[in-house]
């Protein structure tokens, strides 16, 4: 996995797209595209995708700063969400204990604006664990959860197909898998010989389909900020399964 995700510039990022308002990703006065504003709170969106019934366990893979774990710790009774980067997990462990995180929002070239983070109201810190660790090599034990969450994970795994078989043991019969995915396929995350060979959802399918069920298929656009001219507007093809069994 590229450091990139280590650095102090993409932390910052990302926790404006985690935990910013709305106002802090697109401030006041600045005529934005109402596309721009239906992308906001990707973080907060896709956990909405699970059933609205309890659950006990939940696992939030690739979870960044956090977000979307603290959304999952309002219907599981305990979440675990794991990173790669220790950046991403040492930001979103300060958040859980109930502390807060300042972070850069750049306006242009040196000038920046100091934010700060904070767990959502109400926050359910507590039922949450945070973990380094590496979608690639979880444990042979880990698991069974009744519900994971992996957004935006996919293409950026060296080989995303080890995940994908894995998720049969992950996930209990009768749970349910949240999968989002850009489908960015990236030489500096996924050597070209483990893209899909056709498209994304077709290979999803093949690789799912013998221990899971479509339950339903969708789109949910997200937006980053880099500066304030300058935004990543992307859309990721959302996917709900539920194990068989």
């Amino acid at each position: 996995m590229s450091a990139v995700y280590e650095s102090g510039k993409v932390l910052s990022e990302y926790l404006l797209f985690h935990f910013g308002t709305d106002a802090d990703v697109l401030p006041e006065g600045g005529h934005w595209p109402e596309g721009m504003k239906e992308a906001l709170g990707f973080a907060e969106r896709t956990p909405k995708w699970f059933s609205k019934s309890q659950a006990e366990r939940g696992l939030d893979l690739g979870c960044a700063v956090g977000r979307s774990a603290f959304e999952m710790a309002a219907s599981c009774e305990e979440v675990v969400g794991i990173d790669f980067s220790h950046a991403f997990i040492a930001a979103a462990e300060t958040l859980r204990e109930g502390g807060a995180v300042d972070y850069d929002r750049v306006e242009e070239g040196r000038l920046v604006t100091r934010l700060q983070a904070k767990a959502p109201a109400g926050a359910t810190g507590s039922r949450i664990t945070f973990r380094q660790g590496d979608a690639m090599a979880l444990p042979q034990d880990f698991g069974p959860f009744d519900r994971v969450h992996a957004a935006n994970l996919l293409c950026r795994l060296p080989e995303p197909e080890r995940l994908l078989t894995r998720f049969a043991s992950l996930v209990r019969p009768g749970g349910e898998l949240v999968l989002a995915t850009p489908c960015t396929w990236l030489e500096d995350f996924t050597p070209i010989g483990n893209w899909p060979e056709g498209e994304t959802f077709d290979w999803l399918a093949k690789c799912l389909e013998p221990d899971f069920e479509l339950v339903r298929r969708g789109e949910e656009p997200f937006l980053i900020r880099e500066t304030a001219r300058k935004f990543q507007w992307t859309r990721s093809m959302m996917t709900l399964w539920r194990r068989k069994g």
